[in-house]
């Protein structure tokens, strides 16, 4: 019989496949039931933070307008699970066809979730996605791959 641990680290993967579902659908309502209501999120876009589920949906609208089809991928995901809250890590790539038709592989960002558990649902609190940057020129270094 799986602990609760393990039963939590189960379903928190499962809602990381939710997420990967809805950005692929571009649906906002499924990515909404999957972030706590008041979620900080440091995405790669400005500005510095997007506060709350509105904000962090606004951020995926303004996303999906550049995408005709749109796919997400997560790689080397590693979860840890403590009473009703968890982190996770892994790389995350955004890619697919832009509306004028060309095809991007798009490129890999370091993805950081903090969940919360709220009335027996994780969700996601947090989020922070990055890249590494040069500091000699301050520039993003975005073709790096896991």
């Amino acid at each position: 019989m799986p602990t609760q641990r393990e039963v939590d680290e189960t379903m928190i993967r499962q809602h990381l496949e939710k997420i990967t579902e809805g950005i692929r659908a571009k649906d906002l309502e499924d990515l909404k039931k999957l972030y706590a209501t008041d979620v900080v999120s440091f995405d790669v876009e400005p500005p510095l933070q997007h506060v709350g589920v509105e904000a962090k949906l606004r951020n995926w609208a303004k996303a999906f307008t550049f995408f005709q089809d749109v796919n997400y991928e997560i790689r080397d995901l590693a979860v840890t699970v403590g009473g009703d809250m968890a982190f996770g890590h892994c790389f995350g790539r955004l890619s697919g066809t832009l509306k004028n038709g060309t095809v991007t592989s798009g490129m890999w960002v370091r993805g950081t979730f903090c969940f919360r558990k709220i009335d027996g649902n994780w969700l996601i609190a947090h989020d922070q996605a990055s890249v590494p940057f040069d500091v000699a020129s301050g520039k993003g270094v975005v073709d790096l791959e896991p």
